[in-house]
């Protein structure tokens, strides 16, 4: 599903060059859960743009789906990130005065879906992020941490993308909450969902099933973790 062959990523200033990502490669199939983890400054997160189509790569080749990416014009990313990707961040953004079920809606009514469609993909969503239906009417400001963010895995799944794809999802979450939202993640992927999830913590990247650990632009290592599916 998803090919990265020799990605680098190379930032200019002047006559100034930073190596963010200096030969990159690996394959993820489809229904796998991986997370990609490393410290600081180790080019996670710049891989985390170029998977999400929200950077564009230096050289190397970067395949989703069977479709090149590393070629895509501004354009064509675009829609790519709303037809293939759906994102999960630390930061909720969620609209605070507006319902649950609309904030999920919120990309099918851009996408100019009819109102029956999008309410019935909305609930599913909700459904499969976990979130209990007497919260859907509720303003997302009226939930806690824990329940915005399977809102915010709904919203991400309501388009049913390829790929979904998580920065620190726990991040501004308490260890209980995290873990329970790391479960929903564990439950989607067992249902079939393709998920790449970023962190900087060991113990939050083992909730997946492989992890792909990255150190100073390079993958100095790759493992299978002993989560039983």
């Amino acid at each position: 599903m998803i090919s990265c062959k020799n990605i680098t990523k190379t930032y200019v200033s002047g006559d100034q060059e930073t190596h963010v990502l200096r030969g990159v490669s690996f394959d993820i199939a489809e229904g796998e859960f991986v997370a990609i983890t490393g410290p600081s400054g180790s080019g996670k997160s710049t891989l985390m743009h170029i998977l999400g189509g929200l950077d564009t790569l230096t050289s190397g080749t970067y395949t989703l789906d069977g479709r090149d990416v590393s070629s895509l014009s501004d354009k064509d990313l675009a829609d790519l990130r709303k037809n293939k990707i759906g994102f999960v961040f630390q930061a909720f953004n969620l609209l605070p005065r507006a319902t649950v079920l609309r904030n999920v809606m919120l990309p099918l009514i851009y996408a100019e879906v009819d109102k029956p469609t999008r309410e019935i993909a909305a609930k599913k969503a909700l459904t499969a992020a976990g979130l209990d239906e007497s919260r859907w009417m509720h303003l997302s400001n009226q939930l806690s941490g824990g329940q915005m963010q399977r809102v915010a895995i709904a919203r991400a799944l309501v388009n049913n993308p390829a790929l979904l794809l998580a920065d620190e999802p726990t991040g501004n979450l308490d260890t209980k909450t995290g873990a329970i939202v790391l479960q929903t993640f564990q439950d989607l992927n067992a249902a079939g969902h393709t998920i790449v999830l970023i962190t900087h913590e060991r113990e939050v990247a083992e909730h997946a099933s492989r992890i792909i650990q990255v150190r100073d632009g390079l993958i100095v290592s790759d493992v299978k973790t002993k989560r039983v599916l």
